[in-house]
């Protein structure tokens, strides 16, 4: 569908409209088949109504409630959170399995394709070849950091592609008296050096350095969530090895990631060296142990190389952060489009951010491959909400300020375009946070819509690359895979295309369809799996990692 119009009704049951561009109070609206007066201004991003609305009627939009009128409604008038409040359907799930008649997209120019990644022993494939260095506990970060400094400027993994800023011509402008206005007009930027290919192990992408604030002083729960989320970034294909640093007196205690490592990967032959600060006889004495153990680690993962595989090995994450009101009719079903071919194509896809499947409950039970899957779904959406209320921010609070300016005034309307991103096809599994994705096809995780947060757990869950939509623009990255930062429209991309990678814009201005951009954006991943194209999340070493406190984040 190419959208060449200022407006756009997205679902025949729909009674609201999208603007596409700013609409101004007087302009003639078509709805099918009458034609009515906008009463006041609509910026683009935003809705309007298309009927007289009473207090208590159901907004539709998507073909799903997602709002209900607080006031009066005119035809013609632009809702907002002074006249609609969050409303969602109500959902439930079948007695009996319900037969999925699915008919995925064409996949005849794909098929012989394939990406250029790390074939690991038990079978999956890494878009990346990295070393981890880990924390159990934020004890260890100043230790960390420590190491980080030394070994990659040691090893040369500088990330010399950054940009610098030098701040002496300021000082001497400040020392010689100038003005704000003229202390303004200073350039402290400076050039950008071309980032060098590391020649001593050049199989290996990158050492990437964790800190974190938990392992211990929080609820032991957490502890144990945490170490089954290392276990999984151990695992993931992206990564192979690590050096684990720990204090000794933690709740996150090295028996633990290590069981959980052998739970989910009994058979790994991947090195991992465990160092306790509390055995060592000094600080010193245990950061070069450190160092010395992670090279030797390297010199091992330096010994596999790029080799052709399937694109059934890909593992995607579906992401989005900072998103507006072209999100879910742009880039997020650009995204779904994506997930719907390489679930065609044998391979994996994953929808995290369960807040942000509020409201769409019900068509992604119907969706479910079995009634188990859709009971799984069920019960962790009603116990997160409900944890969530009884705190004081229930899923009617995910919206951010920047997505209720942008359009998304109700969590049903930031959901129902965010559940885009998981195309059409059926969900074979649905996993609980930390839990490792086993099977083909799209699965459901939970995690918070917290953009960090979310990213960190999709990779622990085993995704090998990351797809991450935005509307108004966000830098995250992960250290373990990397993120492809999507935009939804041509003037963010244009604005800050040193951190987007790939424009979804065109379709709202109709010179693309949604399949159009979904076969280029595949064919881009294919690029960043080979290590053809640096995104530019690695170039600027945004490398964001937050494990899920679960006690309360939305």
């Amino acid at each position: 569908m190419k959208l060449k119009s200022k407006i756009l009704k997205i679902h025949p049951d729909d009674n609201v409209i999208v603007a596409l561009v700013d609409l101004f109070k007087g302009d003639e609206m078509i709805n099918e088949t009458c034609s009515f007066v906008l009463i006041s201004d609509v910026k683009a991003k935003h809705k309007f109504s298309t009927q007289d609305l009473k207090i208590g009627d159901e907004i539709y939009m998507y073909g799903v409630i997602v709002g209900k009128a607080k006031k009066e409604i005119a035809i013609g008038e632009v809702i907002n959170t002074q006249n609609i409040i969050h409303e969602t359907e109500k959902y439930s799930v079948p007695k009996t399995n319900q037969k999925i008649n699915w008919v995925g997209p064409k996949i005849d120019a794909y098929t012989k394709k394939t990406f250029l990644g790390y074939h690991r022993e038990n079978g999956s494939v890494g878009t990346e070849n990295n070393w981890l260095v880990i924390p159990l506990v934020f004890c260890q970060n100043r230790n960390i950091e420590t190491l980080k400094n030394t070994i990659l400027k040691g090893l040369g993994y500088e990330n010399s592609s950054k940009q610098s800023y030098d701040l002496k011509e300021l000082i001497h402008k400040y020392k010689t008296g100038a003005t704000e206005s003229e202390l303004m007009q200073v350039d402290v930027i400076t050039n950008n050096n071309k980032k060098q290919k590391n020649t001593l192990f050049p199989n290996i992408d990158g050492i990437h350095f964790l800190t974190h604030e938990g392992g211990c002083g929080g609820s032991t729960s957490d502890a144990l969530t945490l170490c089954h989320l290392l276990a999984g970034y151990i695992n993931n294909p992206n990564v192979a090895g690590a050096t684990v640093l720990s204090l000794g007196c933690q709740h996150a205690q090295m028996s633990i990631l290590n069981g959980a490592l052998k739970r989910i990967a009994p058979n790994s032959n991947k090195p991992v060296f465990f160092l306790e600060q509390q055995q060592s006889s000094s600080e010193p004495k245990y950061i070069a142990r450190a160092i010395k153990k992670t090279f030797i680690g390297l010199i091992e993962a330096n010994k596999i190389s790029r080799k052709p595989a399937s694109l059934s090995n890909l593992t995607i994450g579906l992401e989005c952060g900072g998103s507006d009101g072209f999100s879910g009719i742009s880039a997020n079903p650009t995204l779904g489009y994506v997930s719907d071919l390489v679930v065609e194509l044998g391979g994996t896809t994953i929808l995290s951010e369960f807040p942000e499947l509020n409201g769409v409950e019900q068509e992604l039970i119907d969706r479910c491959v079995d009634k188990e899957k859709a009971k799984k779904f069920a019960q962790i959406m009603r116990s997160y909400n409900n944890k969530a209320t009884a705190l004081g921010a229930g899923f009617y609070a995910n919206p951010s300020p920047g997505n209720i300016k942008d359009g998304l005034i109700t969590d049903a309307i930031k959901s129902a375009g965010a559940a885009k991103k998981g195309g059409t096809s059926p969900v074979v599994d649905v996993l609980d946070y930390t839990e490792q994705v086993v099977t083909p096809g799209l699965n459901l995780l939970c995690t918070p819509g917290n953009d960090v947060e979310s990213t960190t757990g999709l990779v622990g869950s085993g995704a090998n690359i990351i797809l991450f939509t935005t509307g108004l623009g966000t830098p995250t990255g992960n250290p373990a895979v990397p993120v492809i930062k999507v935009s939804t429209n041509t003037q963010l991309y244009n604005k800050m295309n040193d951190i987007i990678d790939f424009n979804t814009g065109a379709i709202i201005e109709g010179r693309e369809t949604i399949a159009s951009c979904g076969e280029e954006l595949l064919s881009y991943i294919i690029k960043v799996a080979s290590g053809e194209i640096e995104i530019n999340a690695r170039r600027l070493g945004q490398n964001d990692f937050i494990p899920w406190k679960r006690g309360l984040s939305l």
